[in-house]
């Protein structure tokens, strides 16, 4: 398939108002089954982008059931070198608060069952996960969001949990006292999968929430609660994509294009 795209954005049916001009929905198939939904490719900041539901148009796939591997794999195969991934997050500490962004730098794995790798022989491949967000796209997603007036964490590390079930309080009390900073249920393995494929990759934390509400007095998350704050966040976190976007140079300058390099066991 030619190339169409050169940036993908994960997200929800809001950001179908993204787009600048006409929207062409495609079918992709991929060696890894269907993606969660149609692509739609479209025009934003100048810059052409292929975006997907995460969890399907209609918000049908729950975390464990969204096709990561079909997902990164067709937007690799129309040219996109790029993923912008924000994601909702839950807050497990005090002054991270519902409505800030955090602009995450690590992961913690507390999955199970995923399909993590595109690589199951016969020439292993074992790529670094130290650094896997894109340090590039991280320093402008920084700026854009302070240009938009956003308050913003600049570092930051998720938590990535199986779901589709929030965490107990005695959960979110280990992950709040060994330090991370906030709760999710989508980036792992997407992060891992993208660097597989030598994308960059960024995720922008949309903070909905105080997680189990063990950090401050607050009641714990329940799946309206993080709804309503996504809902309202959504204007911001266009706003700081289409700045993310506009700013975007061409090339990449940045360790992600070279993440197999030392990767493969020949």
């Amino acid at each position: 398939m030619k190339q169409t795209a050169e940036i993908g954005i994960f997200g929800g049916s809001g950001f179908y108002e993204f787009a600048e001009g006409n929207v062409e929905e495609i079918k992709v198939e991929t060696p890894y089954g269907p993606p969660s939904d149609k692509i739609a490719l479209m025009t934003v900041a100048g810059r052409r982008v292929a975006f997907l539901p995460r969890h399907g148009k209609s918000h049908s796939l729950p975390p464990h059931k969204v096709p990561y591997r079909a997902n990164l794999w067709a937007l690799k195969s129309l040219g996109v070198t790029r993923v912008l991934a924000p994601s909702a997050v839950g807050s497990l500490q005090a002054h991270i608060a519902p409505g800030d962004f955090v602009i995450v730098d690590q992961f913690i794995d507390r999955t199970s069952g995923r399909l993590d790798t595109f690589y199951d022989g016969p020439i292993v491949t074992h790529v670094s996960s130290a650094d896997v967000y894109c340090p590039q796209l991280r320093s402008l997603a920084i700026d854009a969001a302070k240009v938009n007036g956003v308050t913003v964490h600049e570092a930051g590390t998720s938590v990535v949990i199986q779901g589709p079930r929030f965490s107990s309080r005695a959960e979110s009390v280990w992950f709040t006292r060994m330090g991370w900073d906030v709760v999710t249920m989508t980036q792992y393995p997407e992060v891992i999968l993208a660097r597989e494929l030598s994308l960059c990759y960024l995720t922008i934390g949309l903070v909905t929430d105080y997680d189990a509400g063990t950090v401050v007095e607050a009641a714990a998350v329940e799946a309206h609660n993080v709804l309503e704050v996504l809902t309202k966040n959504t204007t911001n976190v266009k706003n700081v994509l289409r700045t993310l976007l506009s700013h975007l140079p061409e090339s990449r300058v940045c360790p992600c294009v070279d993440s197999l390099k030392y990767a493969r066991m020949e």
